[in-house]
C-alpha cells in the first residue's frame, strides 16, 4: 500500500525526534557526517514550509536563512563547532553574553571557533535549534556546490565574495550591487532577490551581512571538504543531566510563590494568565489611570503605546501601576519568562473593567499571576511546578487558583494573520495524548469586531519549524477538524488536568480560558512565519483577548 505524502512527513518528524533523542544522549555528532546524515534526509523529505526552497539544489532559502539568524547567537555561521550547554556559571564570567533578538537565550562565544549557547527551556528548545542548525548544514552544502566547479576548482564569484567581506571586515567601502552580483551566483537567486535579501539583513539587529553569513557557511563546508576540518555539535554532561527535571521551572515557580506569601496574597482568589507582560497591565490600568470606558478606547491606547516608544499614556500607566499593586518579577532562574503579580486590592476604582464591579472586602479581590509565553514542553514545565502547593519550613501553602486563560501565537490553517481561535480541544501531534476541556470563552464573544473567527481543535505541534502542507491540510480536512497549530497547548493542559483532577492540589472546577490570535498561515505562500512579525495588526487580536478573558471571568 503506498503511502500518502502526509503519511510521509509525519514518519520524517519521528525520524527525525529519535535521532535526536539519540544524538543528545550520546553527546556529540557531526552534522555532515554519518549521523548528522539522518537529520538532513528527514528534513529534506518533510521539507517544512518555514524553510521554503530548502530542497532545491541551487537556491538557497532567504527568508527561511534571515528567520534562523534572528534566533541563534550572531556569527554562529562563523563557529566550526557548537556547544550546547546548560546554565552553568558563564553568566558570572568576564565573557560578553550575546542574545539572540527573537529567541532569549544566553550565548557565549570563546573564540573565533566555537560558540556555546544555554538552553534552559527544555526538550522543545534543543529540538527546534537542532533543526534550525541542520538547515544551515544543509544550506552551506549549496554554497560549497555553486562555489565550486565538478572539478573542485574555486569559481571567480567565491573569490570576490571573498574580497568583499575582508573589505566589510577592516571597514573598507566597497560596491554593495556589485558584490550583489556576485553573490546571487553563489546562493542561486536573481540579482533583483538578491539585492532586497541584502538589505533585510543589513536591516536585522541581530545577524551579521549576507555577505558575511554566505562567505562564513561556504567557507566552513569548504574546509571541512577539503581540508577534513569537520564541524561538531556536542551536548554538555550538565545538560544531559539536567534535561526534564524542571530545573529552571521550579526555581521560576518558587520565586513567584515565595512572593506572593510574603505579601499574604497565597490564600487570595488567584487567577493565572499566560500572555504578553504589556496586555493585562495596560488593560487593567488604563481604565484606572486613563479613564477608559470601552475595549475601543484601551486598544486606541495600546496603539497608541505601540506607535511611540516614549509615550507619555505608556509611562503613565507603569508609574501608576507600581504604586497601586503591580509588582513586577523579571526572570532570574533562566527560563527566560517573565512574570507580574497584579493585587487589586490596590485599586482606587472599584471596577476592574468598566461595569465590572470588584468586591468591597479588599481581601476577596482577586490577584492576577501574569506569565509571559513559555516554548513548547516547557509550558508544562512551569505550569506544573506553578500549580503545586509552595512549601517552606516545612509547611505546604497550596494556592487558591480560580482560573487559568492562556493567550497564544498561533499559525492559523483557515483564515489569515490577525485572525483569531477558540480551541475546544488540543491534539498533541505524534502521540496519543488528546486533551477536550470545556473553553469558557466561546466564538460568539470575539465576533462583531472585524477579525476573523474560528473554534475547533488545535494541534500541539514538536516544532513549528518541522511542519509541512501535507500534514497541516490533513488535519484541517480530516475529522480532527483542527483550526490551527501552536507548540504549548497540550502541555498546558496536561498541567492543569494533572494539577486539577489527579494530583488536587488545585480545585477540580478550575476555570479555564483558552484563546489564540494567528502569527502566521503556514498552508499560505508569504504567509509563513518566516515572512516577519504581526507589527501593528497584533495589536487588536492581543488586546481583544486580553479584554475578553477579564470580561468573562468576572461579568
Amino acid at each position: 500500500m503506498k503511502r500518502t505524502r502526509a503519511q510521509e512527513s509525519r514518519a520524517a518528524i519521528e525520524r527525525l525526534y529519535i535521532t535526536m533523542r539519540h544524538l543528545f544522549n550520546r553527546g556529540s555528532y557531526k552534522p555532515m557526517g554519518i549521523s548528522g546524515e539522518g537529520l538532513v534526509n528527514a528534513l529534506m523529505v518533510l521539507s517544512p514550509e518555514i524553510y521554503g526552497s530548502v530542497t532545491d539544489p541551487e537556491k538557497i532559502e532567504l527568508d527561511g536563512l534571515l528567520y534562523v539568524m534572528e534566533r541563534l547567537p550572531r556569527g554562529i555561521e562563523e563557529c566550526r563547532y557548537v556547544r550546547l550547554i546548560s546554565r552553568e556559571g558563564y553568566e558570572t564570567s568576564h565573557l560578553q553574553a550575546i542574545v539572540p533578538a527573537k529567541r532569549k537565550r544566553n550565548c557565549y562565544r570563546l573564540d573565533d571557533q566555537i560558540m556555546y549557547v544555554e538552553m534552559t527551556r527544555g526538550r522543545s528548545d534543543i529540538y527546534d535549534i537542532l533543526t534550525h542548525l541542520t538547515f544551515l548544514y544543509i544550506e552551506s552544502r549549496k554554497i560549497l556546490r555553486n562555489s565550486t566547479d565538478p572539478k573542485g576548482k574555486i569559481s571567480p564569484n567565491w573569490t570576490m565574495l571573498e574580497e568583499f567581506v575582508r573589505k566589510e571586515q577592516i571597514g573598507e567601502e566597497f560596491d554593495k550591487e556589485c558584490a550583489s552580483a556576485y553573490l546571487s551566483h553563489l546562493i542561486g537567486r536573481t540579482f533583483e532577490e538578491t539585492v532586497k535579501a541584502v538589505d533585510k539583513f543589513a536591516k536585522s539587529s541581530n545577524s551579521n551581512s549576507l555577505f558575511s553569513i554566505i562567505y562564513h557557511m561556504g567557507k566552513l563546508a569548504l574546509d571541512e571538504s577539503t581540508q577534513s576540518l569537520d564541524r561538531e555539535i556536542s551536548f554538555s554532561a550538565t545538560l544531559r543531566e539536567r534535561i526534564g527535571h524542571h530545573v529552571y521551572g521550579e526555581l521560576w515557580a518558587d520565586r513567584i510563590k515565595e512572593t506572593l506569601l510574603n505579601l499574604n496574597l497565597i490564600r487570595r482568589p488567584i487567577h493565572i494568565i499566560s500572555a504578553n507582560l504589556h496586555s493585562v497591565l495596560n488593560t487593567i490600568y488604563a481604565h484606572q489611570v486613563l479613564n477608559s470606558k470601552t475595549y475601543e478606547e484601551i486598544e486606541e491606547i495600546a496603539m497608541d503605546i505601540s506607535v511611540k516608544a516614549k509615550n507619555n499614556q505608556g509611562k503613565k500607566i507603569r508609574e501608576y501601576a507600581e504604586k497601586h499593586g503591580f509588582i513586577d518579577l523579571p526572570d532570574e532562574s533562566g527560563t527566560n519568562i517573565g512574570a507580574q503579580i497584579i493585587d487589586t486590592a490596590w485599586l482606587e476604582k472599584s471596577t476592574l473593567l468598566p461595569g465590572i464591579e470588584l468586591p468591597d472586602e479588599k481581601d476577596k479581590r482577586p490577584v492576577f499571576v501574569v506569565m509571559d509565553y513559555a516554548f513548547g514542553e516547557q509550558a508544562y514545565e512551569c505550569f506544573d511546578e506553578l500549580l503545586k502547593p509552595y512549601s517552606k519550613d516545612g509547611k505546604k501553602y497550596p494556592l487558591n487558583v480560580i482560573s487559568t486563560s492562556i493567550m497564544g501565537k498561533a499559525g492559523i490553517l483557515h483564515g489569515g494573520k490577525g485572525d483569531l481561535m477558540v480551541p475546544n480541544a488540543h491534539v498533541f501531534e505524534g502521540t496519543a495524548d488528546n486533551y477536550p476541556f470545556r473553553n469558557e470563552l466561546k466564538k460568539a464573544d470575539f465576533e462583531g469586531y472585524g477579525l476573523g473567527v474560528y473554534e475547533g481543535s488545535m494541534i500541539t505541534v514538536l516544532g513549528t519549524s518541522l511542519q509541512n502542507r501535507d500534514i497541516l491540510t490533513y488535519f484541517m480536512e480530516s475529522s480532527w477538524k483542527a483550526v490551527g497549530l501552536e507548540m504549548e497547548g497540550a502541555h498546558y493542559q496536561k498541567a492543569i488536568q494533572s494539577a486539577s483532577k489527579i494530583r488536587g492540589s488545585i480545585r477540580s472546577n478550575v476555570k479555564v480560558l483558552y484563546a489564540y490570535y494567528a502569527s502566521d498561515n503556514p498552508l499560505e505562500t508569504g504567509s509563513t512565519l518566516a515572512s516577519g512579525a504581526l507589527g501593528m495588526e497584533g495589536v487588536r487580536p492581543t488586546y481583544l483577548i486580553t479584554y475578553k478573558i477579564l470580561e468573562k471571568l468576572f461579568k
